[in-house]
């Protein structure tokens, strides 16, 4: 099949998806570590949140790629998408497909949340989360139930898009792991290109993420005392 390259993912949505990867697995390792670790993992979780609030705004502000009005679409275009999906030939899609879109929503919120109960968590023995002091002692401990409860469907959540990811490119013959890194994709010349798309310079998303990490930073600090 002959391809030309297109390009569909600019430098910080990309940045944003691998560094979310290389995060949730630090943070995973730095809890399952504990001791010393835990300091770690709690950086890491602030980390976390603000790049899951950066990719909000960057949803809102960014390329077109990955504006959420660009790419969502209703349930009923997801399901679909998944009836196509079963059918014959490739699968190549100007950003995210109907399916990967809500995929993207639900990773943003389960991530956002499990950052959030993370900051009024505790371990009963040397790690607490940096907002425990404004709650109770039994709503610390059933916000760390819901934090440990929470990464199960984060997991299961990374477990259906590796899948997913794998189904396009054994079945659909669609590279989409290699697009995520580029930022290119190879487009069949058969099908017709994707319309014009506009992108917007890295150095806005760099700033964007600079300016809500220290937001994110510096108001924990703040609401913690």
């Amino acid at each position: 099949m002959q391809t030309t390259p297109v390009r569909l993912w600019d430098l910080p949505t990309r940045l944003f998806h691998w560094s979310l990867v290389v995060g949730i697995g630090f943070s995973w390792f730095c809890a399952e570590t504990g001791g010393n670790w835990m300091v770690w993992h709690e950086r890491s979780g602030v980390f976390l949140l603000a790049l899951v609030l950066f990719r909000v705004v960057w949803g809102v502000i960014g390329s077109d790629t990955a504006r959420f009005s660009r790419f969502m679409t209703s349930p009923r275009h997801a399901f679909q998408h998944l009836r196509e999906l079963m059918g014959q030939g490739t699968a190549f899609h100007a950003g995210h497909n109907p399916l990967g879109a809500w995929m993207v929503v639900a990773l943003l919120l389960i991530v956002v949340f499990q950052g959030v109960t993370g900051l009024f968590a505790t371990d009963d023995i040397m790690t607490e989360g940096p907002l425990i002091g404004l709650v109770s002692g039994s709503t610390a401990e059933t916000l760390t139930t819901i934090h440990h409860l929470t990464f199960n469907i984060i997991l299961l959540l990374v477990a259906v898009h590796v899948a997913a990811v794998l189904y396009y490119r054994v079945v659909k013959r669609t590279n989409l792991i290699k697009a995520m890194v580029v930022g290119q994709a190879d487009w069949p010349v058969t099908q017709s290109p994707p319309p014009a798309l506009a992108f917007k310079p890295a150095w806005l998303g760099l700033v964007v993420f600079a300016v809500i990490y220290a937001g994110v930073y510096f108001g924990i600090k703040f609401l913690a005392g």
